[in-house]
């Protein structure tokens, strides 16, 4: 996730902090010292820390649930509204997914089920109140891990109860169908949120959102997935690119750019095989900061992954999406590269195989308009 800062790795999961996340802490230590001073922001800071401990431990009890399966986690990512645990893959078994949803809401009911008993079971009547400072800290505490449950429960993606919605509706109605239908009601809260949030909530708004955003992303995804399920690369590859050779500079790039709608350049030896690929955006960056004569085997991205032109499809989609890659290189069977795949020219095929199934003849009787 962009504008996000590594601040540690725990078992090959990278713990990223959002910038926006940072702001949030200056703005609630603003907040809270102008209610009553040095003191009051500290608690307050340390409140919002721990909160957000909680938070990350959420989403650790997702991670773990999911390296139960298989399923690598490259990152998380800690937001103003929580974190996001990102997934290699999102388990198409419903049982899978259940267990990994549910995984985070416990892991907040124990916190809170700890604190409430170190509180000797009682919560104090003003618990729910968590930006008093007056309030005791773990009181808020336990109480947030309450709230944290009830609302990852809303069906809604990404949320943690529109992955249960999905994966129940899944045991019927199949990954794709309830992908959809989970989607569709996670845009209908988002809607609702984003008219309450008009009513004086801005982070309503703001949730609001970001539930659309990941509901629309979810749903798109499993399409392009369902879309190369009986494709081959050779089916969706690009055959007509320009390449780049090992002695070419960024100026070389520059002009192949300008007279091509290409924007990722292969750098192809002598022997035909992929070396590395030159994105634009790399490009137009070395071309400011290291100037047009630069090699592009010094800027070029080194780790693209070359396949064969017979792989399945989704395969090839998998690693683009799950290594964030700018192309792969599609090869014949002697490894020579005769096409690339990107997420563009996928999508753009899904649009082409739509639009065909949509198309209905006209048939012989029908009449033209005079």
């Amino acid at each position: 996730m962009t504008w996000s800062i590594p601040i540690g790795s725990v078992r090959g999961t990278v713990i990223r902090i959002h910038l926006t996340f940072v702001l949030f802490l200056l703005w609630i230590g603003i907040n809270y010292y102008l209610q009553g001073g040095v003191a009051a922001a500290t608690q307050g800071l340390a409140f919002i820390l721990l909160l957000f401990l909680c938070v990350l431990l959420h989403e650790f009890g997702h991670v773990f649930a999911a390296r139960r399966y298989g399923v690598q986690t490259p990152d998380i990512t800690l937001l103003p509204i929580g974190g996001v645990a990102r997934l290699a893959r999102i388990p198409e078994h419903p049982t899978q997914e259940l267990v990994i949803a549910l995984a985070g809401p416990a892991v907040n009911v124990v916190i809170a089920a700890i604190i409430i008993a170190g509180l000797g079971g009682l919560m104090p009547f003003n618990a729910y109140q968590v930006q008093n400072p007056g309030t005791g800290l773990f009181s808020r505490l336990a109480w947030v891990n309450i709230f944290l449950v009830l609302f990852n429960a809303i069906p809604a993606f990404p949320m943690d109860g529109g992955r249960v919605l999905r994966a129940l509706l899944a045991y019927r109605l199949g990954h794709a169908r309830a992908t959809q239908i989970a989607a569709a009601i996670g845009q209908g809260v988002a809607f609702l949120l984003g008219v309450l949030g008009l009513f004086g909530n801005p982070l309503l708004l703001f949730i609001a959102v970001f539930v659309f955003l990941g509901a629309s992303a979810e749903s798109h995804a499993v399409q392009l997935r369902q879309a190369t399920r009986a494709l081959i690369v050779a089916d969706a590859m690009i055959t007509h690119f320009e390449t780049l050779s090992p002695q070419s500079r960024v100026e070389d790039a520059v002009q192949c750019l300008i007279r091509s709608t290409q924007h990722e350049f292969p750098i192809v030896d002598g022997a035909g095989r992929l070396r590395g690929v030159l994105a634009r955006d790399k490009m137009i960056q070395a071309l400011r900061e290291q100037g047009p004569d630069t090699p592009v085997i010094e800027v070029m991205q080194r780790d693209i992954p070359v396949i064969n032109h017979r792989q399945p499809l989704e395969h090839a989609l998998r690693m683009l999406q799950d290594r964030s890659l700018p192309a792969l290189g599609a090869s014949d069977s002697s490894g020579r590269l005769i096409g690339l795949i990107t997420l563009e020219n996928i999508g753009e095929m899904m649009m082409v195989q739509t639009a065909r199934s949509q198309y209905t003849p006209l048939s012989p009787w029908s009449s033209e308009p005079s």
